[in-house]
């Protein structure tokens, strides 16, 4: 939907007054056309630079919760375990420049990209930090947390102001696919337009392009035909001749001199053809990736090729992300497994897909990409297997137009803990894009009440600057693709047993994912109680392998269990599908031992180790399967529906070392083991994430 502020009037055609004059940019406030011809007309030498005004559009990738540079642009593989990570460094296409194996894609292209690896705001939160990379200055307010009409303006909204579209002049800075948001409903300060007016706001788009039933509200005429509105549209302009003639003139032409493009994008359907991804071929979304950022990365692409100037691609928060572990980028828990699972495959595939789509069609060379975070990470690993906030260095990509690429600026410590050479400001990263731009970075604009600003304080960064590539040298690329596939939604990495090496043990660790049992049971005739695989039908059996007839079981044994970590663990409701039926020498002896020798169940849990053992957990929410279920010996799907979430309202849900599906089946007691062997057989487990939804009366 598009960003509205104040009270809506509606238009007798059911469009919304205040809608349309969004659309079109409109208000009453801002800098004047002759303060803006002023303003041009001012100039600095650095205006003659080759690389003056090279990018025509800017595509803003914005890593929301801040990024490790030690899992991404600057592995530091010299550092100890606790810093380094369990990852290891690979070789891009420039010889010298190495990246994260995470990312093989991002190597392949690194003769694209030009990496800055000292950027620095010595800032450890989300709301100050993330300010000043958005604007380049410093926050001064009181509460960085809430948006506030005294913050600085975001460099979108002065883009918007002194370099409009020349196609979209109504569309020059569009925001997707949502507002940025801390801990549910906590809009911190820096992506507005603040004291330059609402006038200068990002035009924000609620948007899903994965979503095939998705639609732009605003942009549709709901049934209304183009010569009707047009009819409308003369009658509008009668009532703000009567306003103008009534004094509010200044109002109603400042309504007019825009009303004409902002009723244009409804007429022609330009613009909402520019947002129907579905007109792309399958194969191009497919290389993309099919989830909603990805997506709204060739969404990007498509509105710049429409004439949009600016597109920020805010990453997309998911519900259910919890506010204290790893909510999209932001991992003080499992910072391996998230990067592994979910946040790298998101990003080596979006971003390769974008750049290399953009200079197929020739588009790179007029367009800037960044890709940038708030922060970096914490060089040391916390207990929970995260990294915190990092502010005294970070690193970030650009790529395209005017960009001297293939080559790193700056260096961190061995450590990756502070800048080593060549530190770098928000501020200079601010003034790199106003100058791309083709706006001086050493001009002023001015603000509603007429004073003076400085549009940045720092410099462009000029060695990462130029009109040719910073080298010619290449290297073969290292890094398995296969290593990091595209998210596929499956919150478990096997969802059966055909795989080789399906099942582990349990304390095996975390990697590579996958099955993990407790006590597992090898050979080709496994005896006793505990979990195996059964190598002809490729499914898993829990209870008694072989047994001694009628011997009693003097003490409790250990439960058999099967688990699997999930992939992208949040808080929410999940539902588990489980594949199973219980086996034995007859029904009547299924029936027996499961009544009173053993019991079945299902279970979600919080894993107590980063090993993601299934001996080591808390239970969350468990059920039990009856025994007449299993007695029958026939296949069925078991349901196991759950909420794992706070009790209380707005309390946080500790993720913690990971969630986890279990299933389990336990000795009663001092019973007798059954006369011939009795398994719960499994073969097929599905997980999925049936949501949350966001408490926007949330502010924790």
């Amino acid at each position: 939907m598009l960003s509205l502020q104040g009270m809506p009037t509606r238009l007798c055609d059911r469009i919304d007054r205040r809608e349309v004059l969004r659309v079109g940019g409109l208000s009453s406030l801002g800098l004047s056309l002759p303060g803006l011809l002023a303003s041009t007309a001012h100039g600095s030498s650095t205006t003659s630079a080759p690389t003056f005004g090279r990018a025509k559009n800017v595509i803003y990738v914005w890593m929301q919760g801040g990024p490790p540079q030690h899992e991404t642009f600057d592995p530091k593989p010299e550092a100890p375990s606790g810093i380094r990570g369990v990852f290891s460094p690979i070789q891009t296409n420039i010889p010298g420049i190495n990246f994260c194996e995470l990312l093989p894609r991002t190597a392949r292209i690194a003769d694209k990209l030009a990496i800055v690896r000292s950027i620095a705001t010595d800032n450890n939160q989300h709301s100050g930090s993330g300010y000043e990379v958005l604007t380049g200055y410093k926050y001064r307010g009181p509460n960085p947390r809430r948006i506030s009409p005294e913050d600085w303006p975001w460099f979108g909204s002065l883009v918007k102001q002194l370099r409009p579209s020349d196609v979209l002049p109504s569309l020059s800075a569009v925001w997707i696919p949502q507002i940025m948001r801390l801990n549910e409903n906590v809009t911190p300060a820096g992506q507005t337009s603040g004291f330059l007016g609402r006038r200068w706001d990002p035009d924000r788009f609620s948007v899903n392009p994965s979503d095939p039933q998705d639609r732009i509200p605003g942009l549709q005429l709901d049934g209304v035909p183009g010569v009707r509105l047009q009819q409308r549209l003369a009658l509008l302009e009668q009532v703000d001749r009567r306003f103008s003639r009534s004094g509010r003139g200044g109002e109603a032409k400042l309504y007019g001199d825009f009303q004409a493009q902002a009723f244009d994008m409804l007429l022609n359907g330009r613009v909402e053809a520019a947002f129907d991804v579905k007109q792309e071929p399958a194969a191009l979304r497919g290389r993309y990736g099919r989830g909603q950022w990805n997506q709204c990365l060739l969404l990007a692409r498509r509105l710049v090729e429409a004439g949009v100037r600016l597109v920020h691609v805010n990453w997309v928060r998911e519900p259910g992300d919890s506010a204290v572990d790893n909510p999209m980028w932001d991992t003080h828990a499992q910072n391996a497994d998230r990067l592994e699972d979910v946040l790298c495959p998101q990003f080596d595939v979006g971003f390769t897909a974008l750049i290399e789509d953009l200079d197929q069609r020739g588009l790179l060379d007029e367009t800037l990409v960044v890709a940038i975070g708030e922060f970096g990470r914490t060089p040391k690993i916390n207990p929970l297997g995260g990294r915190d906030h990092w502010g005294p260095v970070f690193s970030f990509a650009l790529a395209g137009a005017g960009v001297s690429a293939g080559q790193v600026h700056g260096a961190s410590d061995r450590h990756g803990a502070y800048p080593a050479r060549d530190r770098v400001t928000p501020a200079d990263l601010t003034a790199t894009l106003f100058h791309l731009l083709g706006i001086d970075h050493a001009r002023a604009f001015y603000d509603t009440l007429g004073r003076e600003h400085r549009l940045t304080t720092g410099e462009p960064i000029w060695p990462i600057l130029g009109t040719s590539p910073a080298t010619t040298s290449r290297a073969v690329a290292e890094g398995s693709i296969q290593r990091v596939l595209p998210m596929d939604g499956r919150l478990l990495t096997q969802e059966d047993f055909s795989e080789p090496g399906a099942l582990r043990e349990a304390g095996f660790g975390s990697r590579p994912k996958g099955w993990r049992a407790a006590p597992l049971l090898d050979g080709p005739a496994p005896k006793g109680f505990g979990v195996f695989l059964s190598d002809k039908s490729r499914t898993v059996h829990l209870g008694f392998a072989g047994v001694v007839a009628g011997a009693e079981l003097s003490k409790p044994t250990a439960a058999a269990l099967l688990g699997q970590e999930l992939r992208n663990p949040r808080a929410g409701t999940f539902v588990a599908r489980v594949k199973l039926r219980g086996r034995g020498a007859d029904e009547a002896t299924v029936r027996q031992a499961f009544t009173s020798s053993l019991s079945a169940r299902l279970e979600f849990c919080r894993y107590g180790a980063l090993t993601k053992d299934p001996r080591n957990r808390q239970t969350l929410a468990k059920l039990e399967i009856p025994a007449d279920r299993l007695a029958t010996g026939q296949w069925q799907t078991v349901r196991f529906q759950a909420r794992l979430d706070s009790a209380r309202p707005g309390a946080n849900f500790a993720i913690g070392k990971g969630l986890g599906m279990i299933v389990v089946v336990e000795p009663r007691g001092k019973s007798r083991q059954p006369t011939s062997p009795v398994t719960l057989e499994v073969s097929e487990v599905e997980v999925e994430f049936l949501g949350r939804t966001i408490n926007d009366e949330v502010t924790v």
